[in-house]
Parts: structure tokens; sequence; C-alpha cells
């Protein structure tokens, strides 16, 4: 919930490649109040089987970035995940790690009194995000 004094962040999480939420996945939360700050970490959360992550941690105020890390690597390397995706070929060729993305880092600034809901399209091979609603 933001104030006139604050910002809010959500976000959820879709697996573009089997069309389903990305459960499971570890989502970090990091403020700074202006560009040549340092980060401060705030917590996280992990999605839900819907993907979302409901209980982020509030932003401060005066905060004017926002960075969201997810820690995809052990999504796309458990056995649930690959078997839900069928279609997908065994041997994604992406190294040792086991994922092309191990980890996904977005980052954007915010306003005070406005909530931001930042979702994260994923695939093995790729994502995107934007400022949803």
């Amino acid at each position: 919930m933001s104030t006139d004094t604050t910002a809010s962040v959500s976000t959820h999480i879709l697996d573009t490649s089997i069309g389903r939420p990305a459960e499971g996945i570890a989502v970090s939360l990091s403020a700074r109040s202006g560009s040549g700050t340092q980060w401060a970490a705030l917590g996280g959360s992990a999605t839900d089987a819907d993907g979302r992550c409901k209980d982020l941690p509030a932003l401060p105020e005066g905060t004017t970035h926002v960075r969201l890390d997810f820690a995809t690597e052990a999504y796309f390397t458990t056995d649930k995940q690959a078997d839900a995706q069928q279609d997908a070929p065994v041997n994604r060729d992406s190294g040792a790690a086991g994922a092309f993305f191990p980890e996904v880092a977005i980052t954007f600034a915010v306003v005070p009194g406005e909530h931001y809901h930042v979702p994260l399209l994923l695939n093995p091979f790729g994502y995107s995000v934007y400022r949803g609603s």
C-alpha cells in the first residue's frame, strides 16, 4: 500500500514456454534514493502457485529507484518445471549451470504515491517485462 510519500511494488511471473505461472521463484527487492546512492536490500519473497509475490516489503520514503532480482536458475533446473515443458528440448545448450538466464534483474524509477506492478514474462532463452496495472 502506498501513501503520498512512498511508492509500492508488486510483481508476478508467467512462464511463457508452458503458458503457466512460475511458482517458487525467489524475488529480492532493493531500493535507493537517487542515481548516485547505494542500493539497500529490503527483503524478498517467492512466487506462489499463481506466480505472484504478495508480500514484498514496503519501500522507504524517498525511494526513487527499485530493483527486483529474480532467482530463475533453480526454477529452470527443477524436475517439476522440466516435466511441464514436455515439448522443450532436454539439452537446452545453456551451459553447465542448466539455465541460460540464472537470474534476472529489473531496475526502474518510481515516484511517491504510485503503485508499480512489474510482471516478468519468462522462458528458458528470453524474458520481457512491462509496467502493468
